[in-house]
């Protein structure tokens, strides 16, 4: 099989990068390897050219990913553990509340007589919760992050976010709100939950899940039922938020008579605004990669390549955070795209001798191969696998289209409209009301999901049984020679 060489230089670049997570390599000697491998292709031949190529984009990203894990590993805060000063922190995401405390991301800007722009994470006590981009004064004591419990290391699971101390205060008071991009996502995310907060109740919270990802609002029950049934996956913002923000911006383009070329430039400004509305989430980091480079494609009249895209977004992440590599989001959501360009066409084809709208043969072909690749990570990562998420997502699947759109169209009539939009925003909250239903039933069956490793050992058995029987028959047969 002949690779072609965007895949295999993308490919090169996000290996390189990952190395870095095995063995780390500073030296700018690297570097200059690199560009000398680089120099050396330029008169070889075109074979040999890729193939040198993609050994410079290697040792490129092996020293960036080497210089990013030094710049994340690096911590002011980390010598003042158990020292107490007053603070100015910058709240980053929207805060959570727990049984005994609010937990925020948070960024200080002074601690003391210190500057910096360093990420924390903000222990505060129960009550009221300052708004995401918030300025807090407050005096705190530097911690610790816990250590392995029940499962879970969170220091662990913090180092690999950049964060190295834990910043515990008894008061604060807000003192002002951030600026920059920071703020322009702060007031973006707050014209996109507004109209879906005055919903109020489950189905509020419930569409704020799955419209920006942000779950705080959802009881334990509730969260618990979603994981039971295979449905956690809509409460992680996706490609198909992306892509219908990407359509309405160039519906929108086309009912008012715009060229192609703006529309594509108001999709890409629509996937933009969206992804800083959301935050840093690997899925909808990939998806607004992808969607951009596509709109990208376009405009530069280059053929688009979902493969191509996919290894670009994945470089592009890995660039930033090397450490995304262990990211369970990250994982899920790459594994569950790969499924979905491998797995889905050959099940569809298997699909066509039955009696199945091509909507209904769709969700349980996407919703099947994505089990069945997210599978080992779901057991990897926290010990539990969904047996029942194919029924689940089917059920569930028809609602996420509206849903999704008329909660869009709500949060783009607030702004001039908000009585249009608070009707618009309870009706998505029938399409959300049905999809808690959904997981509650699916989620509360009898063994609805599987803790016990000798299950998952008995399944995985079974799984790769039938992966050989569909190798089997879905294997290219050469024609014999004549």
């Amino acid at each position: 099989m002949t690779v072609r060489a965007p895949h295999a230089l993308a490919a090169a670049l996000c290996g390189g990068i990952a190395a870095a997570n095995a063995a780390r390599c500073t030296e700018p000697l690297l570097a200059a390897l690199a560009v000398g491998t680089v120099a050396a292709a330029a008169g070889a031949e075109p074979q040999r050219r890729v193939l040198a190529l993609a050994l410079a984009l290697a040792l490129a990203g092996w020293w960036w990913g080497s210089v990013r894990l030094q710049a994340l590993d690096r911590s002011v805060l980390a010598p003042r553990v158990d020292t107490a000063e007053r603070a100015l922190v910058e709240i980053t995401a929207p805060p959570r509340t727990t049984r005994f405390e609010v937990r925020a991301q948070a960024r200080v800007r002074r601690f003391g007589s210190l500057r910096m722009r360093e990420s924390v994470l903000l222990l505060l006590p129960k009550g009221r919760s300052p708004p995401q981009g918030a300025l807090l004064s407050l005096v705190a004591t530097v911690k610790e992050p816990q250590g392995p419990e029940h499962g879970f290391d969170e220091r662990t699971w913090l180092r690999r976010h950049g964060v190295h101390v834990v910043l515990q205060a008894s008061r604060w008071r807000l003192v002002g709100h951030r600026g920059g991009l920071g703020g322009v996502a702060d007031t973006l995310r707050g014209h996109v939950a507004a109209p879906l907060e005055q919903v109020g109740g489950e189905r509020g919270a419930l569409l704020a899940g799955i419209v920006l990802g942000e779950d705080q609002g959802l009881s334990d029950e509730l969260r618990n039922r979603f994981r039971a049934s295979g449905l956690y996956h809509l409460l992680a913002v996706s490609g198909q938020n992306v892509a219908l923000v990407a359509g309405g911006a160039l519906v929108v383009a086309w009912i008012a008579g715009l060229p192609r070329v703006l529309g594509e430039l108001l999709a890409l400004t629509a996937i933009g605004a969206y992804v800083l509305a959301v935050g840093p989430q690997p899925s909808v980091l990939r998806a607004g990669v992808v969607g951009a480079l596509g709109s990208l494609a376009w405009l530069a009249a280059r053929q688009r390549d979902r493969w191509h895209f996919l290894l670009v977004a994945a470089a592009a992440l890995l660039a930033w955070n090397p450490y995304s590599l262990f990211d369970a989001g990250f994982q899920l959501s790459f594994a569950a795209v790969a499924a979905i360009f491998t797995l889905v066409p050959r099940v569809l084809h298997e699909l066509e001798g039955y009696p199945l709208p091509r909507s209904l043969a769709e969700a349980v072909a996407v919703s099947g191969a994505c089990g069945v690749a997210t599978a080992p990570i779901l057991w990897l990562q926290f010990h539990a696998v969904p047996l029942i998420a194919v029924p689940a997502n089917v059920a569930a699947a028809p609602a996420m289209p509206p849903l999704l759109g008329l909660s869009l169209v709500a949060a783009a009539l607030a702004p001039v409209a908000p009585g249009a939009a608070a009707i618009v925003a309870q009706c998505a909250g029938l399409f959300a009301a049905y999809i808690a239903a959904c997981a509650r039933l699916f989620g509360g069956l009898p063994l609805a999901q599987i803790r016990s490793g000798r299950a998952a050992a008995a399944i995985a058995a079974c799984t790769l049984a039938a992966a050989a029987y569909a190798w089997r028959r879905w294997r290219p047969r050469s024609s014999p020679s004549t």
